[in-house]
Formats: C-alpha cells, structure tokens, sequence
C-alpha cells in the first residue's frame, strides 16, 4: 500500500515549521521501504538573500535536511506505535554525503530515502535527491527516536 501526505499531515508527523520545513509533499510512500517526497524551491526562500545573492544557490546542508526530514516521515508511517507522541527524531549521521549539481530556485527537488534498517532506536537510510531526473546528492543518513 502506498501513502501519500500533504503538508498539513506532514505537520502532524514533524515538528519543523516554516523556514525549516522542508518537504511540501509526499506522492509515495510504502512503509518499511522507501518514501519519495517533493521540495518546492522558490526564490523567496530565506537562505537565498546570503546564498548567493548574484547566484542563488540551495545550501547542500539543506538539501540533506530535507532528505532527513524525508527519514522522519518514513519512519513514522513505518512505525507509528514506536515514533508517536513525546518522541523527538534527531538527525545523527551522515555517511558518504554527495553533491553533483547545484539546486536553484525553480527547481522541484525530489527527495527519495529507503530504509535500510533500525536497531533499538537508531534508524539508517540510503536517500538521494534529484531535480528533473538528474542526481544532486545522496548520502546514508542515521536518525534516533528520542522521548523528548
């Protein structure tokens, strides 16, 4: 069965709010495997009046924000009873982090991340965000479920 979120269910599942939330959509998602979401990334975005002001550019750092909140969703549609009320999702690795092209604004970021695995509260997953069907980055990255 495939999930898909709007961004008033994606607020019920992360605690990010604008500027910071980062993921306007989810058009899939099988719990347990992969969740694909979307970023709109439009000129007016905050980090474009220092990033690059002659150039504008999406932080990549944001861009592995993005695919982290991408991990929060998936992990709580894939484990609702474990990561619901009073648990707080922290971002805690990154591994093999890489960027090929910059992100602008116009652009519609696709954010995919797989499950890979958790063990007690540590979850990892492989993501990857494209733009138009070409790679912008991809990294493993691990999350902890944490009573806030």
């Amino acid at each position: 069965m495939s999930v898909k979120l709007d961004i008033l269910q994606i607020q019920e599942f992360l605690p990010h709010r604008y500027p910071f939330l980062l993921v306007d959509k989810v058009i899939e998602c099988k719990p347990g495997v992969r969740l694909v979401g979307v970023k709109n990334v439009t000129y007016n975005e905050p980090f474009f009046q220092g990033h690059f002001p002659q150039k504008p550019i999406m932080p990549g750092v944001l861009i592995l924000e993005a695919l982290a909140q991408a991990t929060g969703l998936l992990a709580s549609e894939t484990a609702p009873d474990v990561l619901g009320k009073g648990m707080i999702y922290y971002l805690v690795g990154i591994d093999k982090a890489k960027f090929k092209r910059p992100v602008v604004p116009g652009d519609q970021l696709m954010l995919e991340a797989k499950f890979i695995k958790s063990k007690r509260n540590i979850w990892a997953f492989e993501c990857c965000a494209e733009v138009d069907g070409e790679f912008v980055a991809s990294a493993e990255i691990r999350c902890a479920a944490v009573v806030e």
